[in-house]
């Protein structure tokens, strides 16, 4: 392989880092820029070298002597850097055209949907490393057994992505999914949302009906036929494809334990919930078509802890757990309500929801949050103000929160310290506390307050 000069325009993006450190680690001289670079995009950069000595962007590091630009999905088309790399006829990929490049001659499996395509990409992916298989991946989270989000080898044969529906670059306008070409697909179901992107309902689920009738008439298309919309456009689609549906694996909750029933054995978990196990048989179908057997994927997935800030366990003592998780849409949310509840069913649900994306801060949107919270005892709502302002939407208050919710007694807040004081002073004897956002609740150290949390009970 000859080493490539390739530099990254928004490097700090979670998929982008990772690609870039993956790039590097292959033997590649890697550079990157970006106006804005979080945790735990910054720590990762430059613990490998690779974060930009000072934010912005500078045309100077466009030289002739790069050979490729991946262009970052934040940067805009009006990029200084990007406007330097085309006058100059530079190869300019957003990431995933580059990942397309990359496995051209592999077999591609694609998850999509717009909720658990990162749960299920990951339990596809700790099955075949479980086995022993090597394949490429791209996955939008920190997977127990994996050092990066991005792998990319020569030896592979098989190449997972995880597809969701984000533009691909200000150059492509693609969503991300529509993209990666893949000859096995999984959608794991239809609820609207970035409504940034797809300001009606049915623009998004046209985005599912292109990504289906765009797979080869050879493919394999999985997909989950609970969802009621997401069957409605299979059957409508004029595609070829083979197509096979599936449901929730069976299982029993017992002791607050998960059981998952197979033909020969009942198989403890270490996931749960309805949602989890609609997954699990959509990752076992991907794995079939992969060529493994029921057994070799039940005797991996039994030790599938789950994907990061997935139902994330943040601590816990005899009388009270506390969760992560990533929910923030509507489906989301309710799901993951109603798989916390489903395995404690005799603890209290205290369940704290931070509205963070465009959509969730949207006045019109909100109303589809209604009813997603009634399994919790306690419910409550947390949001910033900056934050709404910094997304430039229509300023959004307490009372208008409460109406769209319709949970009775819900209590929202609009400070980070006050939710920190409030969640403090609860008494969380037999009880859970689910926290979800795709956000960090305005800087609030999660994993300290879990701690404080449990250590207050005795």
């Amino acid at each position: 392989m000859t080493p490539l000069r390739i530099h990254f325009i928004a490097i700090g993006g979670a998929a982008m880092h990772a690609l870039a450190v993956e790039l590097k680690r292959k033997g590649h001289k890697v550079t990157g820029s970006d106006d804005e670079i979080f945790e735990p995009s910054r720590s990762r950069l430059s613990e490998h070298g690779l974060l930009p000595d000072k934010p912005g962007w500078f045309p100077g590091k466009i030289t002739s002597d790069i050979d490729e630009v991946i262009l970052g999905m934040h940067a805009r088309k009006d990029n200084p850097e990007l406007a330097r790399a085309l006058e100059m006829g530079i190869r300019v990929y957003s990431y995933p055209e580059y990942m397309v490049e990359k496995t051209r001659y592999k077999k591609r499996v694609v998850i999509a949907g717009s909720h658990g395509k990162t749960t299920i990409t990951s339990m596809i992916m700790h099955v075949l490393h479980n086995n022993g298989i090597d394949f490429d991946y791209l996955v939008g989270s920190h997977i127990d057994g994996f050092d990066n989000m991005v792998s990319l080898n020569e030896e592979a044969g098989i190449a997972v992505f995880e597809g969701d529906e984000y533009l691909a670059s200000a150059l492509d306008q693609r969503p991300k999914f529509h993209v990666y070409k893949p000859h096995i697909a999984l959608i794991s179901g239809i609820a609207w949302d970035h409504v940034n992107v797809f300001p009606a309902y049915d623009l998004y689920v046209e985005q599912f009906r292109i990504f289906i009738d765009h797979l080869p008439d050879d493919g394999l298309l999985v997909y989950c036929d609970e969802d009621e919309e997401l069957k409605r456009i299979v059957v409508q689609c004029n595609s070829d494809v083979r197509k096979i549906p599936y449901r929730a694996h069976p299982y029993q909750v017992e002791g607050e334990k998960t059981v998952l029933l197979t033909e020969n054995e009942r198989l403890p978990l270490e996931i749960f919930g309805h949602h989890n196990l609609q997954n699990i048989n959509g990752a076992k179908l991907i794995c079939t078509a992969l060529g493994l057997t029921s057994a070799q994927f039940y005797n991996a997935i039994a030790s599938f802890r789950g994907a990061g800030k997935r139902l994330q366990e943040l601590a816990c003592n005899a009388e009270t757990v506390v969760y992560l998780d990533f929910a923030h849409s509507p489906s989301k949310v309710k799901a993951t309500i109603d798989a916390v509840k489903e395995q404690y069913s005799s603890r209290k649900l205290v369940a704290c929801l931070e509205l963070h994306t465009y959509s969730s801060l949207t006045k019109s949107f909100l109303v589809h949050y209604r009813m997603t919270m009634e399994n919790a005892d306690e419910a409550i709502v947390f949001y910033d103000p900056e934050t709404v302002a910094h997304k430039r939407l229509d300023v959004l208050s307490p009372t208008e929160v409460k109406a769209a919710f319709g949970k009775a007694n819900l209590i929202v807040y609009t400070s980070a310290v006050d939710l920190q004081e409030h969640l403090c002073s609860l008494s969380l004897k037999n009880a859970v506390l689910l926290m979800m956002s795709s956000g960090n609740f305005s800087g609030l150290d999660l994993m300290s307050l879990a701690k404080r949390i449990v250590g207050i009970i005795f």
